[in-house]
């Protein structure tokens, strides 16, 4: 593996949260927090696995659309949970074949912010270079949430990367569109924003979706895959590194942390949604 500075690592932690059944989207944004505040103390590389039930995650542009209240009532009819996250982007959909991946770097103030985002790309096209496929990073302008490091292959974004820095803490968070079909996905978003703008002029550049520019890595592939399968994937790359990986729970330290990082997420969703 050519290694990327930040991924140069002989030690890594490891918390899973990728049963959808058992885990909470918002808390899964405060997980991350708490990593960050612990590798500011321990100087600790991590890595948070989150999958969550159907739900759309809102960028902070996408709570000032004029007409936001109709695409949220939309998404929810479709059967999806709705939130505004606190890292950088616009709207994404999670699901059960969704597969979010978090890399927690410390020592963020020592790095590039595009380090971070580098240090992803170059993370995810290890875990898949047996596949042989090319995987490029660069916007795919009419996909949704799209940004400088979408990952795509053969032009069908699968993946989008965000960013959050707290104290010297780095979350470089990444969706992976694993199962199902992507496009599917990007309709509903397509719908969202045609009811949230509803023909209104915006000063923001909301996206204008095209389904056709995005894809799961099982129609890439055109293989069956699964969330775990590339779960279990990741384990056994970092393993034939020879990378500690460490499960230890969070210790009651870290608990308060995001104890406390969750009455920040809810309390910012509630002003933004109740407003």
């Amino acid at each position: 593996m050519k290694k990327h500075p930040l991924l140069d690592i002989n030690y890594i932690r490891k918390v899973d949260r990728s049963n959808a059944q058992d885990s909470k989207i918002i808390e899964s944004f405060a997980v991350d927090d708490a990593l960050c505040l612990a590798a500011s103390e321990h100087r600790e590389t991590s890595i948070h696995y989150w999958v969550h039930k159907p739900t759309v995650v809102l960028g902070i542009p996408d709570s000032r659309l004029p007409y936001l209240e109709d695409g949220i009532n939309f998404l929810q009819k479709q059967g999806y949970d709705v939130l505004i996250r606190n890292s950088g982007g616009l709207a994404v959909v999670l699901d059960e074949g969704v597969l979010n991946i978090s890399l927690i770097f410390p020592d963020a103030k020592h790095f590039d912010i595009h380090d971070g985002y580098e240090a992803m790309v170059e993370f995810i096209r290890w875990v898949f270079e047996d596949e042989g496929l090319p995987i490029e990073a660069y916007e795919i302008e009419e996909s949704y949430c799209p940004g400088t490091y979408d990952l795509s292959i053969h032009g069908k974004k699968f993946a989008g990367i965000s960013q959050r820095r707290v104290k010297s803490g780095s979350a470089v968070q990444i969706y992976l569109d694993v199962e199902g079909h992507g496009e599917e996905r990007a309709e509903l978003l397509k719908t969202f924003y045609k009811l949230a703008k509803n023909g209104t002029q915006t000063k923001f550049n909301y996206p204008n979706i095209n389904p056709n520019v995005m894809a799961s890595l099982e129609q890439l592939f055109h293989k069956k895959l699964s969330v775990k399968h590339v779960m279990d994937r990741v384990e056994q790359k970092l393993t034939e590194q020879s990378v500690t990986i460490d499960e230890r729970p969070m210790f009651s330290e870290e608990r308060e942390w995001f104890e406390n990082r969750l009455e920040l997420m809810k309390q910012r969703n509630e002003r933004l949604f109740h407003k």
